[in-house]
């Protein structure tokens, strides 16, 4: 069966429902782009401060606190744990970057 030999109802609802979907995809990439905009704000900070790209104190603490987000959202832990792991992979990435573009200042 393909979606042109379904009921015009169940077409209706699916066509509702991808709809959502796609709204709630753009809120995600507008959310993300977003943080990313803070987080290279850190970035800056860090390097103009010589401070390391990364903290994993931070790190953890973030990790655990989007668990417990996801556990009372009813999201897979695990599956949101992954995914803020791939962002923080890419802040830290970010940070590397800004850090090696920005001079250290004068007698350090």
């Amino acid at each position: 069966m393909t979606t042109s030999d379904i009921d015009d109802g169940v077409r209706a609802e699916l066509n509702r429902l991808r709809e959502s979907i796609d709204n709630i995809d753009a809120a995600v990439v507008y959310m993300l782009a977003e943080r990313f905009k803070c987080t290279q704000q850190v970035g800056h900070l860090k390097a103009e401060h010589q401070l390391p790209p990364a903290d994993p104190a931070r790190e953890a603490r973030q990790i655990e606190r989007l668990r417990q987000l996801a556990e009372s959202a009813r999201l897979d832990p695990a599956f949101a744990e992954k995914l803020l792991n791939f962002i923080i992979a890419e802040v830290i990435r970010h940070h590397e970057t800004i850090a090696e573009a920005t001079p250290a200042a004068p007698g350090e």
